[in-house]
């Protein structure tokens, strides 16, 4: 598709997106019911066509693709209707007493979602839902590399029965995407959901200005995991080797810099070496999407190698090669500094650093030390301690004694600080993200003429008004006299 059909194509979004406006909650619950009921008639095709798009191992695209899909419609469809609920605003003050106050929530028209490669059927599936059962026309480009997981998504929305022209999946180069769905002159969506490179996110950023288009931005990773003194060690080990290697280590999310108290160290590491080692190619480990990638992974790796960092574990399989394979062992890197690529960049792939720390506060120093702050963990039998040391990591979402899986929960809002995006997604937060909040206020005082602070002024109403300022501040009431005696002027005429 080319990047000048996209206007045509949000202008039929418009009008069909004013038709679904008009859709009753139910109406539209039950049409996505229908979307669910094709997942689950067709839920090993779907395993099988992520399988061969991405090389993702099938369990981790039943266990992280499909079934979060399928949870997260599920979620959607019962909690939507009170998350679009309008509510009344508590007063603030009793001087405004007769002013009723409540939030509405209205569709933005049409979302423009830009989904990336590496979970290419979940991500996107939940921001498709949320933006249509909000009342939303939808733009969906999938990345070019997974486009029979992104036809496999228009087969799902097209059994939904959705009026024409209210889902739409683009297929365009990645390059051309951000730009067309941003468009010129309101010729392009009305918000834009972008998952992918903190690189392409600025960029978008700056197309964006000048429509001051918002964006909700999940960008990349860095993520880092604390093992404290007192963890389960054989639990961490189990939980890391899942964490920096479901997926062949291509979630942004993933944990790539493992910070182990050093009283635990070498027992944590040992355990962790040995199961890294036992990791089977195309059982336990799946394949690299891109050649791309894994050239790219392969060069931040040799960076860190150069800069002395020592390969401690490696699953089988053959080292970084300039091949067309896109098969990578996992690593296991230990001896690392600051200034190495596993420390400041995001590697996006099968490694994982194990760094030895004196206490929870050089634990801290090193996990906020990153650009990033999408995710992290604490791992610790002390849940107080680990809770609240989960508070002091700078990042969106934090997990204890677990790692990389709260995208699954549909109900956690999702997305991080720093160089890993803005805005969320999931949750009632990132629900909210695909409406436009408007607070409507009323005056319920009867008969009321005009406002005390209206013209025309006199000295009388400033004293009066600022006898109020008094009164509010909690000075002596000597200031009520001044305050009556503008009271009366909300009947006058």
């Amino acid at each position: 598709m080319k990047s000048d059909e996209i206007a045509a194509i949000v202008l039929k979004a418009r009008e069909a997106q004013k038709t679904w406006a008009v859709y009753s909650p139910g109406e539209r619950s039950m049409c996505l019911k229908k979307a669910g009921l094709y997942i689950s008639s067709r839920l090993d095709e779907i395993v099988r066509i992520i399988h061969e798009d991405t090389g993702k191992l099938p369990l981790d695209a039943l266990s992280a693709e499909v079934l979060p899909a399928i949870m997260a419609l599920g979620y959607y469809r019962k909690r939507f209707k009170r998350f679009l609920a309008s509510r009344p605003i508590p007063g603030g003050s009793l001087l405004m007493v007769n002013k009723k106050s409540r939030m509405v929530y209205e569709p933005y028209g049409v979302i423009g979602i830009i989904s990336p490669w590496n979970y290419p059927f979940s991500i996107p599936f939940s921001e498709v839902i949320m933006a249509l059962l909000a009342g939303n026309a939808v733009l969906l480009k999938t990345a070019s590399v997974t486009s029979n997981v992104g036809n496999a998504i228009k087969a799902v929305f097209e059994a939904a029965d959705l009026p024409r022209g209210l889902f739409n999946y683009i297929e365009m180069p990645g390059p051309e995407a951000g730009p067309a769905f941003i468009g010129k002159d309101g010729t392009g969506v009305d918000k834009l959901f972008f998952t992918g490179s903190t690189a392409t996110g600025r960029e978008l950023m700056a197309l964006a200005a000048p429509r001051l288009l918002p964006l909700v931005l999940e960008l990349g990773g860095a993520d880092a995991a604390i093992i404290r003194e007192d963890a389960d060690l054989d639990r961490c080990a189990a939980g890391m080797v899942w964490a920096a290697f479901s997926n062949a280590g291509q979630a942004c999310a993933g944990v790539q810099r493992i910070l182990v108290h050093k009283k635990a160290y070498d027992a944590f590491l040992e355990k962790f070496c040995t199961l890294v080692k036992g990791l089977r190619r195309g059982i336990d480990l799946g394949k690299m999407v891109t050649l791309k990638q894994k050239q790219t992974l392969s060069r931040q790796i040799e960076n860190c190698l150069k800069q002395g960092a020592v390969i401690a574990a490696k699953s089988e399989g053959a080292f970084y090669q300039d091949d067309e394979s896109l098969d990578a062992p996992a690593l296991v890197l230990t001896g690392i500094k600051a200034g190495m690529p596993v420390m400041d960049e995001e590697l996006f792939g099968p490694v994982a650093a194990v760094i030895p720390v004196e206490d929870d506060e050089e634990a801290l120093r090193i996990a906020n030390g990153s650009s990033y702050g999408l995710t992290g963990s604490v791992w610790s039998k002390n849940r107080g301690r680990a809770r609240a040391l989960a508070e002091r990591i700078n990042a969106g979402a934090i997990m204890i004694n677990d790692h990389l899986m709260s995208h699954g929960l549909a109900e956690t809002p999702w997305g991080g600080f720093g160089d890993s995006g803005l805005g969320r997604t999931h949750g009632e937060l990132g629900f909210k993200e695909m409406v436009k909040a408007k607070v409507i206020v009323d005056d319920v005082l009867p008969g009321v003429k005009r406002n005390l602070f209206w013209q025309p002024y006199s000295e009388k109403v400033y004293d009066g008004i600022r006898a109020l300022a008094d009164l509010v501040s909690g000075k002596a009431l000597s200031s009520l006299p001044k305050v009556m005696g503008i009271f009366f002027r909300y009947w006058e005429r």
